[in-house]
């Protein structure tokens, strides 16, 4: 007797879901830049130049061939003790 009922009533339950989920857009992806001079000690994204192998092996703090992955946009604004970010490697 109340098989077909909740039979009935989950199938309109998954039927709104799937429905709800058509409608709806997935988030696209965050533009991100590299980012020079942000990346603190052993933290920067792969491949920060020369001394460097891949991520995490920057050897100091905000070294200037060190990057990270930042959302598109903030890097010039990122203010570290050695001054703000860089689109661009830098020395030291």
């Amino acid at each position: 007797m109340f098989k077909p009922l909740i039979a009935a009533t989950l199938s309109a339950a998954i039927a709104a879901g799937a429905a709800h989920a058509a409608d709806s857009k997935p988030a696209g992806k965050m533009a991100m830049e590299k980012c020079y001079g942000v990346a603190k000690a052993g933290q920067n994204d792969c491949a920060a130049g020369p001394g460097t192998s891949c991520a995490g092996t920057a050897a100091k703090d905000y070294q200037g061939n060190a990057w990270k992955l930042v959302k598109a946009g903030t890097c010039t604004k990122i203010k570290t003790p050695k001054g703000f970010g860089s689109l661009s490697p830098a020395q030291g």
